[in-house]
């Protein structure tokens, strides 16, 4: 596979993108339509699901901004910053929860190495992956040895799905790639552009990727 995106790839990308967030914005526009339609009666009803909505719309706006745009390359965004948009992206249905301690766990002497660039970038781009892996919900975690982060997701059914592992490590052929596989190429290529090592495990019941610099 080509380590640059080209235009096939693109539309793929957009279309994974517009397919995520479109039932949350869908739904907003429902609630905006069922108050015109219901009147007062349906007031309370409906600003609970377009509140519901539009946070699930803006919390997975925030996250695919960090994962996919220049900006989230910054070295001053901070691990806690990637844990607080995972929670805003999870807590909308409860399924998914995390346990790790970011600003304890992943904490860098003062005396130790900085951050290698694009870090967290990284990281949200890893727990967005292992999130897909939990079909029915779970637990994800994040720990920290050495230079090696692993980001583990614990669950019923968990696993990688179809072709996932290849698209991670560049290995699948254009043209079987569809939007599902956009997000693990796309994490392959920024894990290639700024020099990390990337490895996938897998068992029953968890899946984990681990990245280094």
């Amino acid at each position: 596979m080509k380590t640059t995106l080209d235009i096939d790839l693109l539309q793929l990308m957009a279309s994974k993108i517009c397919h995520d967030l479109i039932s949350p914005i869908g739904a907003v526009n429902n609630g905006v339509e069922f108050m015109e339609e219901m009147g007062p009666d349906a007031f309370d009803d409906a600003v609970g699901l377009i509140s519901h909505s539009a946070q699930s719309a803006s919390a997975k706006l925030q996250a695919y901004r960090m994962a996919y745009g220049a900006g989230g390359a910054d070295s001053n965004i901070k691990p806690e910053d990637v844990k607080k948009l995972i929670g805003d992206m999870v807590s909308t249905d409860g399924k998914i929860k995390q346990d790790w301690d970011a600003p304890h766990d992943m904490a860098i002497p003062e005396d130790h190495y900085e951050r290698p660039p694009a870090y967290c970038k990284i990281l949200i781009c890893c727990l967005l992956l292992v999130m897909d892996c939990l079909p029915k919900g779970g637990v994800l975690s994040v720990s920290v040895d050495g230079k090696t982060t692993t980001v583990t997701a614990r669950g019923d059914n968990a696993a990688f799905r179809d072709r996932i592992v290849d698209a991670i490590t560049l290995k699948l052929d254009n043209s079987i790639v569809d939007p599902k596989h956009m997000h693990a190429i796309l994490t392959g290529m920024i894990v290639h552009r700024y020099g990390y090592d990337m490895q996938t495990q897998s068992g029953e019941g968890f899946v984990a990727v681990s990245f280094s610099a």
